[in-house]
């Protein structure tokens, strides 16, 4: 009696061994899960998880029954190689993770996100995981290996003082256009009759006092007042309670908000989440008021929730309090801080 049992108990072990072998083939999606930490977590690529499933998008759902390489069995086994000695320079650079973005790692490292475009040769905001960024000047050239993309030739300086005109494009603002023109921002700013330093793609700026074409003065006030506008509609739904995907002042919640206040100043955007908003908006260095701020990996994975910037570190937003301004500094959403947008 006491051999048939030994017996059966080590049948058992060798049964759950290979059901063990057999389901390492399949992950079953849960919350949370992205292709790119699949293919991290069993040794592979995007690409051949995409392949080997037949799937068109990076679009993944939960309870859903994903192949990966065989391989995969020996994942939770394989003790990982030990990490190799970092290199003298490696504090003065910084390997880019899944979530990253280059507002977040500027805010990290406590640099200007301008130094930290400008020290790795940077002409737009898009990042990949393992690309390796210089985070202070005096870094080695590690990232000389995997270019983003070739620096945009500056546009030709108007020297001081001349009429010139010039069309704003991504990613422009009003530092960076008197930095390549050796003016300032302040001359700028007299020269077009502006009241703040928020610009848009498509504005045509005169940069001399003598304007060839002198944009009409009724134009300049009515873009430079559309923040103020959307800034003072928010503003009146301060207190307003938290509402699960509610769009009207009865209660708000993030996305919602952003919608109503836009709408109320006249904008015709459609009711998005906050990622819709997001995949609608570019990364900005120097935000001005009205723009946007965005946060990650608060209620659920990756853009989760939004707010406008107001200036002086602040930003209204509709959160689980309902509708507040809260500090930048505050130590939640500092951890949580993805980084500033304006839309196209």
């Amino acid at each position: 009696m006491k051999k048939q049992i030994v017996t059966l108990a080590a049948a058992a072990m060798l049964s759950s061994g290979f059901a063990a072998k057999a389901s390492a083939d399949t992950h079953v999606v849960k919350k949370g899960d992205t292709l790119y930490q699949l293919a991290v977590k069993y040794k592979t690529t995007v690409t051949e998880l995409k392949t080997i499933n037949k799937l068109s998008s990076d679009s993944l759902y939960i309870n859903q029954s994903l192949q990966v390489p065989g391989t995969a069995k020996s994942v939770q086994s394989v003790k990982p190689p030990a990490p190799a000695p970092a290199s003298p320079s490696a504090a003065n650079t910084y390997t880019v993770k899944s979530g990253d973005s280059l507002s977040k790692i500027a805010l990290n490292h406590k640099i200007n996100l301008k130094d930290l475009m400008s020290w790795n040769q940077l002409t737009h905001h898009i990042i990949h995981p393992g690309q390796v960024l210089k985070v202070s000047k005096t870094a080695s050239g590690n990232n000389d290996k995997k270019p983003s993309a070739a620096p945009a030739p500056p546009p030709a300086a108007a020297p001081s003082g001349s009429s010139g005109n010039y069309t704003v494009v991504k990613g422009d603002t009003l530092s960076l256009i008197a930095s390549r023109n050796n003016i300032t921002v302040q001359q700028i700013k007299e020269w077009n009759k502006l009241s703040s330093d928020m610009i848009f793609i498509g504005q045509k700026l005169t940069l001399g006092q003598k304007p060839a074409t002198e944009k009409p003065a009724e134009e300049v006030i009515e873009e430079s007042s559309s923040a103020s506008a959307v800034l003072a509609e928010a503003q009146k739904y301060i207190g307003v309670p938290y509402k699960w995907a509610g769009t009207a002042p009865d209660g708000f919640d993030c996305s919602g908000f952003i919608y109503y206040v836009l709408n109320k100043s006249g904008s015709k955007l459609g009711r998005y989440s906050t990622d819709g908003y997001y995949s609608r908006s570019y990364y900005i260095s120097q935000p001005q008021p009205g723009d946007l701020v965005f946060f990650e990996n608060t209620y659920r994975q990756g853009i989760s929730h939004m707010g406008f910037y107001i200036g002086n570190n602040q930003f209204i937003h509709a959160s689980s309090n309902g509708v507040e301004i809260t500090s930048l500094e505050n130590s939640y959403y500092k951890k949580h801080f993805d980084g500033f947008k304006r839309f196209y």
